[in-house]
């Protein structure tokens, strides 16, 4: 279960930033909250923004430190982490990106983080909380020197393996490592993808539809949906994705219940978008995993994005705790009681040209004042009053220029 994440350095984010799951003392929406071992942690968090202002390349920060976590232990020594800095200051360009995480494995928290350059880890560190206890210190790393604590014996005698460009903690777990198999496998569980660029995800959907013992999964998630087919299917012989209409005559009497439509061609768009996310959403609700999507809305009406969201946020339905994390446009969110205050996360460009990470619950009004929960957010936000929209010109100049 993630608790926070947080990223500097990287692409638009110059100074530290930090995305936070763990819920505030705000009393609205109880059910969007998780309950773990005192540690009360949300459902899930949207973040809005102006275009360019950084939705996405927080996406790509939280994929980013996922991908190096899974990948590190197989680079070879020549191979580049895959870091961009912050390329608009000479302060920032020569210097490392920095990634951390607090996150929840049973009843056990613990803090993860490296700051890496292109060529090698410059810093690493892995703290441990356990129940009731306080927080300690499993290892630290600060280029090749490493100490480890007496409570992290399974790292011993790795040190000398771990390559420059490698994670020590990746370098551990290849090592059969308890507690970096642990981690290692939380992350694995992190689900990362655009929503613009859905159809990279459709395979999962496909294996779990052929599937005869996994495909009640996907058609739990989609039939409720009422996209217009009562059934859908795999054809192996076709290898495509076959939906059932119901046909009609010229008396409105059923002449077929099962009249074939192909999924991909014959479907919406939006219809095709939400059968290839399917898969993804609905192994992130039954392992209890991390969902993050770019653009979650693109394509979908707002009541289906509405649908997706309160799966995620609904105690009921959500059983195994699952977090989504998403990026949109999609206002209509902000007006229907989805989120709690503390849920609702902004982008915004500052005028150095880097972004700025803030929740509503954190943001003050010009007087000082917290944001009140009986405050209508969606006409706020397109007014303005929260910042994080984009900055129109004049656009009368531009039609005179034309008509000229």
């Amino acid at each position: 279960m993630l608790v926070e994440f947080s990223v500097g350095n990287f692409l638009s984010f110059k100074e530290k930033k930090t995305l936070s799951l763990e819920a505030s003392s705000i009393k609205e929406n109880p059910d969007n909250v998780i309950l773990r071992d005192k540690l009360e942690v949300l459902r899930s968090a949207v973040i809005y923004g102006a275009n360019s202002s950084g939705k996405s390349n927080l996406i790509k920060a939280m994929s980013t430190m996922s991908s190096i976590v899974r990948g590190s232990g197989k680079y070879n020594s020549s191979d580049e982490i895959p870091v961009t800095p912050f390329l608009l200051s000479t302060e920032t360009e020569t210097q490392p990106s920095f990634f951390e995480v607090l996150f929840i494995i049973e009843n056990d928290l613990f803090r993860y983080g490296f700051e890496v350059d292109k060529k090698s880890v410059q810093l690493e560190w892995l703290f441990q909380t356990l129940s009731g206890e306080k927080e300690q210190n499993l290892f630290i790393r600060q280029l090749e020197s490493i100490e480890i604590s007496n409570e992290f014996e399974e790292a011993r005698g790795v040190e000398d393996k771990t390559r420059d460009n490698a994670l020590f903690l990746s370098i551990v777990d290849q090592f059969n490592g308890p507690i970096a198999k642990k981690i290692i496998e939380w992350f694995s569980k992190q689900v990362n993808f655009s929503g613009l660029q859905h159809e990279q995800v459709k395979f999962v959907s496909s294996l779990l539809l052929e599937h005869k013992d996994l495909n009640t999964w996907i058609k739990d998630f989609l039939l409720p949906l009422d996209l217009g087919f009562k059934d859908f299917e795999f054809d192996e012989k076709e290898k495509r994705v076959i939906t059932y209409h119901t046909k009609f005559d010229e008396s409105g009497s059923i002449v077929d219940e099962r009249f074939k439509f192909d999924l991909l061609t014959q479907e919406s768009a939006g219809t095709n978008k939400l059968y290839d996310m399917a898969g993804r959403l609905s192994l992130g609700l039954l392992l209890g995993g991390v969902t993050i999507i770019d653009e979650l809305d693109a394509k979908l009406h707002p009541l289906l994005t509405m649908a997706i969201v309160k799966l995620f946020n609904s105690p009921k339905h959500n059983k195994n705790n699952a977090q989504l994390i998403f990026a949109t446009h999609d206002t209509n969110l902000l007006s229907h009681g989805c989120f709690r205050r503390d849920q609702i996360y902004f982008t915004e460009k500052t005028k150095l040209e880097s972004t700025d990470l803030y929740s509503l619950v954190e943001y003050r009004e010009t007087d000082g004042t917290k944001v009140r929960n009986d405050r209508s957010y969606e006409k706020d936000y397109i007014a303005g009053r929260y910042r994080a929209i984009p900055f129109m010109g004049d656009f009368s100049k531009l039609t005179k220029s034309w008509q000229e």
